[in-house]
């Protein structure tokens, strides 16, 4: 029997990978946070397809995406990113990837964790949405609206309410699967585990 799959992720094998593993998964370790953060970042106003082929060159671009080294970078690992091919050369997203890393680091200092802070918001449980249809998906919610206001309090660049809930959609703190999607109730099945 054929999987019934969200349709965004057409026949795209590295799409379907990426919404049948990771997509909607709760994550709590904060080097993956970051990761997501970044990459959300840099997919304001793009496809997100675009960003997953140059997954691998962002990882070698940003150390993997160790913040606590993003956070030091100077004038010339600035310089030496705007001409790397291999990324979004968008000078304004490349400068706010470490002022978001200090961001994120002062978040870690303040409350343990990342982890900690972001997912308080959610009250440490991920929400359950019941969607028949990928035209019912919001762009953004309430919620993503105030950790958006939130983050950019804290110094945070590119994480307007859009970002931030496709951000909360990644990380698993919302499942929006369809609900006819097998990946909706495996994922729920995991929540209740929790």
């Amino acid at each position: 029997m054929m999987k019934v799959r969200c349709s965004w992720c057409g026949d795209d094998p590295l799409y379907i990978q990426y919404h049948d593993s990771e997509w909607g998964v709760p994550v709590y370790a904060d080097r993956v946070l970051f990761e997501y953060l970044l990459l959300e970042t840099f997919q304001a106003g793009l496809s997100w397809i675009t960003i997953l082929r140059k997954r691998q060159n962002f990882a070698q671009a940003f150390d993997q995406f160790d913040y606590q080294k993003i956070a030091l970078y100077d004038a010339k690992k600035y310089d030496e990113l705007i001409e790397n091919k291999g990324i979004i050369r968008n000078k304004l997203k490349i400068k706010s990837a470490t002022g978001n890393a200090n961001a994120f680091i002062k978040i870690q200092k303040e409350f343990g964790s990342f982890s900690t802070y972001i997912w308080s918001f959610s009250n440490n449980k991920p929400l359950n949405n019941n969607w028949a249809a990928t035209d019912e998906l919001p762009a953004s919610t309430a919620l993503s609206e105030k950790i958006s206001k939130d983050l950019k309090k804290r110094g945070f660049k590119f994480v307007g309410a859009t970002v931030v809930y496709a951000f909360m959609q990644a990380i698993g703190m919302v499942n929006d699967h369809m609900n006819k999607c097998f990946r909706h109730k495996e994922i729920e099945a995991q929540h209740h585990q929790m």
